[in-house]
């Protein structure tokens, strides 16, 4: 071969003479090192050579070759010759297009598909099926395409190939179909159909690649592996394109919804999650809204098994959706509030809401949804949808397991619609599912029984956990809107009060358990398996509905005796010393003091029992417990102590000159109240307790009075803030805040206030949710008009409501809206339980909300909101003002002490004694007894003679629970002059 660029192989002579000897060393290794790159530089173009010209030589014989097939192809189209011509040029366009015209313009697409020439015919005919597949995926919207697309449609009816070849015909479609599937029949479908936009749906290709989804299933025998393989194809490329149905013309979509062969859907049952792991996050929204348009219509026909299989594959695809997913994009953040008809918030609050998220790792975002699938999403939790699910699953008993397992997913994934679906539930049959659920599924359950606390994590038990939790969530609804007359009336839309027994014991046992655990990351991380939820996900679900029914039973209680207390399993010593330990820790960590309570819980596994379940610590326990946290803040506070208040408080303007001079001040600081009497002199008291305490008392008689405008009583005289729109003044809000601080510092001093909240007020206090019973002792005419809606069985919609609530101010009547354009809404039979839980919490939350803030911002600033979690609304009362029972004068003096002359047997202190058993209840006392009884006086009461003056009044020391008392001789002197000073009122003159 002559070389193109020159011999570089030829040694080159120097002929220079002797001056070359001149050259340096350096020069000489420098010109080996260039001669070196030259021959290395020349080896490479020389190589490059010979490859140029090998391609060249191929290129030009792979024309000639492919020339030669083109004329043998167009001398012999239809033969056999034809087809390995074809075969062999590959993905030409032109000429599949042209064979495929050819074919079925002659009809002989199956002409050579017999005799010796058959196997030949379908090797070469499977390698054809690809090449146009692959062709027309490259075109889908051309109308060129269409020839192709019918020969593929053609060699995929086995009705086609049977006209022509009989019996043999349906073996060679069967073996080009299971060829089809082997080799991504689906994803070019897929691909092809979503290159077309939905509206493009009169695409004329569009009816073929329709019919070449439903072709194979159809063929392919059911039991077969082949089958299964095509049927998973299906699943993971065709139902997971977006906007499937709306991508189809109406006349395919009715022949694909007939033709795909959902009744055998069982056949997917063994290979669900490698389904839902092989199919992307955002596909499963797809999936989850094709599968049920076209499965929903035949809910009723389904056999079981295949009916089964379609509620746990749903199942599956929610499972790993984040929350919100099936939102719209404007709420599907995973970290947004959950905001229901049943959350105790304001829409409408212009307070920042505040999530609390379980972890701050990244959340998956999936992009925003086309309001198309939106749309075909609402359907699920549509009253419509659920009843034919209900009712499926009525019918098909053993699917109800599985359809529970759904809802609960579904309620998980989708909060927003949460409510809408447990209001359905509860109404469908007349609301007897509650009770079917308890006791088909969750009587039995291994979950809360006392030999299994250890394994309630285990995933041997995951298959109790949806009843349960579905139970558990339809419980507390249905309790929102429950009276009490239904609650004990043994009606078939609630459990019987054993079964209440039982089921709260059981969640009351899961619920401990998961507080109770050290290892509380595990809780807030790990989840119930095939759910999508965590731990900390069912413990607040259980701890919300057991918080209902203690509610309920502290009303008017009907559990067995201990039924909520955990004392014989734990120390309650060590435990009340262990929660001030993690008390003062939290004050002295860097943690914010108004932690939630599912925080708390991670902090501390006790101060998370007395957030969430405080009953079960006996209620004794938790207040020596708040003692304790009071006491723990005192003594904090005096390593930064402050001066004495002193306050002067005229007697005529107690809560006028309280307000003033109080208002702004630290009321955890020591004061110290002078009265000034009527004359402007101050009275002769020193305080040392004693006066603050009957400064309290009278200013809590002004603030408190009805007639002031803050306050009104219910028919149970329990007092409540006004909801008048004069309420919720600024000034008259401030007024609220400096009432609820002084409140908090009688509750921080121990001083028992003789008022009465009412319950629905005192749990804003608490951060509970009111109860359509609360709202009896507020309006009973409107409590009886929500209990008749509820159990109206007419036609709800001809009583003519609409979702609004009428209020009277200044002689005027205007109607409120309970939702946005409220008034346009009609209450119907699907949606009366939210008109009903909206009404009542309109009416018991919403009109007091300002007024209620306010006053609980000022007790806020006293007490720490999580001391007062661990008491409900009843024992919060009895903290407040104690309990309204008898004095025990055996109690009494067993803890009193002597001074001065007097002991136990002194004549003096024996008449004491016995006076005091013969005066009545009102003479006994001017103030409600100690809370634990009078061992808990600090200090503890005492008496001390005043002499042997029997003119002489009794006086005392009230800051130091002291009696001063004359030694009288005559029992009935001693009698008329306690009476007397008592009655005298005084004031601290007096003494």
């Amino acid at each position: 071969m002559l070389p193109l660029f020159g011999d570089e192989r030829r040694r080159q002579i120097n002929l220079g003479g002797s001056s070359s000897a001149t050259t340096s060393q350096a020069a000489i290794l420098n010109q080996a090192r260039a001669r070196r790159v030259e021959r290395e530089t020349a080896r490479k173009r020389q190589e490059s050579a010979v490859t140029i010209q090998a391609w060249w030589r191929g290129i030009t014989d792979a024309r000639r070759v492919r020339q030669e097939l083109r004329e043998q192809f167009a001398g012999d189209i239809t033969g056999l010759t034809g087809l390995r011509c074809l075969v062999l040029i590959g993905p030409d366009t032109e000429f599949l297009d042209r064979w495929a015209a050819e074919v079925l313009s002659r009809g002989s697409l199956f002409g050579l598909a017999h005799g010796c020439d058959q196997e030949h015919w379908l090797v070469l005919m499977r390698q054809v099926f690809f090449l146009l597949l692959r062709s027309v995926s490259d075109r889908p919207r051309s109308e060129s395409a269409v020839p192709c697309l019918q020969v593929l449609c053609t060699l995929l009816n086995p009705a086609s190939a049977g006209e022509v070849l009989g019996f043999s015909g349906n073996q060679l479609t069967l073996s080009i179909t299971e060829y089809a599937v082997r080799h991504d029949l689906y994803q070019y479908l897929a691909r092809s159909i979503q290159t077309i936009c939905p509206e493009m749906k009169n695409a004329p290709t569009l009816p073929f690649f329709v019919e070449l989804i439903y072709r194979p299933l159809n063929t392919l025998e059911r039991s077969s592996e082949a089958f299964l393989r095509c049927f998973q194809s299906l699943a993971i490329h065709i139902l997971t394109i977006p906007l499937l149905p709306n991508r189809i013309p109406i006349s395919s979509l009715t022949a694909l919804s007939a033709k795909l062969p959902l009744s055998s859907l069982s056949v997917l049952s063994t290979s669900i999650a490698d389904i839902v792991s092989t199919i992307p996050l955002q596909s499963h929204v797809h999936l989850i809204a094709n599968l049920s348009a076209f499965t929903s219509p035949r809910y009723a026909i389904l056999p079981l098994s295949s009916f089964e299989t379609y509620l746990q594959f749903m199942t599956a695809s929610l499972s790993i959706l984040p929350v919100h997913a099936l939102d719209p994009s404007s709420v599907s953040d995973a970290r947004a509030p959950a905001m229901s008809w049943a959350d105790d918030e304001d829409s409408d609050s212009e307070h920042p809401q505040v999530a609390v998220v379980e972890s701050f790792a990244p959340t998956p975002r999936l992009p925003p949804l086309d309001p198309r699938t939106q749309k075909r999403l609402q359907t699920l939790p549509s009253p419509a949808h659920l009843n034919a699910l209900l009712k499926a699953a009525q019918h098909n008993r053993g699917a109800l397991p599985d359809l529970v397992s759904w809802l609960v997913n579904l309620c998980t994934v989708w909060p927003t619609r949460k409510d809408k679906v447990l209001s359905t539930l509860l109404l469908y049959g007349g609301g007897g599912l509650v009770r079917e659920i308890y006791r088909d599924y969750v009587r039995n359950s291994p979950l809360g029984k006392d030999e299994n606390m250890s394994s309630l994590m285990d995933q041997s038990l995951a298959s109790a956990w949806p009843p349960l939790l579905l139970l558990t969530e339809l419980y507390t609804q249905s309790l929102l809107t429950m009276g009490d007359d239904e609650f004990f009336s043994n009606s078939r839309t609630s459990l019987t009060l054993d079964e209440l027994v039982a089921f709260s014991r059981a969640l009351f046992n899961i619920a401990f358990t998961l507080y109770w655990r050290d290892d509380q990351t595990k809780i807030q991380e790990c989840g119930v398996p095939g759910l999508n939820l965590r731990w900390v996900g069912v413990r607040d679900k259980i701890t919300k509905c057991l918080q209902a029914i203690h509610a309920r039973d502290s009303r008017k209680p009907f559990m067995p005796e201990n039924h909520w207390h955990v004392s014989s399993q734990i120390d309650m010593n060590s435990f009340i010393d262990a929660a001030v330990f993690e008390e003062r820790q939290l004050d002295e960590s860097a943690a914010p003091r108004a932690l939630t309570k599912r925080q708390l819980s991670l902090f501390s596994p006790r101060l998370g029992i007395l957030n969430n379940i405080p009953f079960a610590i006996q209620f004794e326990t938790r207040v020596l417990i708040f003692r304790r946290f009071v006491e723990n803040d005192k003594w904090n506070r005096s390593r930064d102590a402050r001066g004495r208040i002193d306050v002067s408080i005229r007697r005529g303007h107690i809560a006028q000159d309280g307000y003033d001079r109080l208002a702004e001040s630290d009321l955890r600081a020591p004061i110290a109240i002078t009265f000034i009497d009527q004359f402007g002199e101050p009275e002769a008291g020193i305080d040392g307790g004693g006066v603050f305490k009957e400064f309290f008392t009278s200013l809590c008689k002004e603030v408190f009075d009805t007639d002031r405008g803050l306050w009104l009583a219910n028919k149970r005289n329990e007092i409540y803030p006004n909801p008048h729109s004069y309420a919720t003044e600024p000034h008259n809000l401030n007024w609220y805040r400096f009432i609820g601080r002084i409140l908090g510092k009688a509750l921080y001093k121990g001083i028992l206030v003789e008022v009465a909240f009412a319950g629905f007020f005192l749990a804003k206090w608490l951060d509970k949710q009111s109860f359509l019973d609360d709202l009896a002792s507020l309006d009973p005419d409107l409590y009886q008009g929500l209990i008749f809606l509820k159990n109206y069985t007419g036609d709800v919609e001809e009583l003519a409501l609409n979702f609004t609530v009428a209020i009277e101010e200044f002689g005027v009547a205007k109607a409120v809206d309970l939702i946005p354009d409220g008034s346009n809404v009609p209450v119907t039979r699907e949606n009366r339980l939210q008109y009903i839980y909206l009404t009542s919490h309109y009416r018991l939350s919403k009109q007091i909300k300002l007024q209620s803030e306010a006053f609980f911002e000022g007790l806020s600033d006293m007490i720490d909101p999580k001391w007062l979690r661990m008491f409900n609304q009843q024992e919060l009362q009895i903290l407040l003002g104690g309990v309204n029972a008898p004095v025990d004068v055996q109690d009494l003096r067993a803890h009193t002490q002597y001074g001065g002359l007097y002991d136990n047997d002194e004549p003096t202190i024996q008449a004491f004694w016995k006076v005091l058993e013969d005066f009545d209840q009102e003479q006994r006392r001017c103030s409600r007894p100690p809370l634990l009884g009078f061992k808990q006086l600090n200090p503890l009461f005492a008496i001390r003679d005043a002499g042997s003056d029997e003119h002489r009044l009794p006086t005392s020391s009230t800051c130091v629970n002291l009696l001063k008392l004359p030694r009288y001789t005559s029992e009935r002197k001693l009698h008329d002059k306690l009476l007397q000073a008592i009655s005298s009122g005084a004031g601290f003159d007096l003494s």
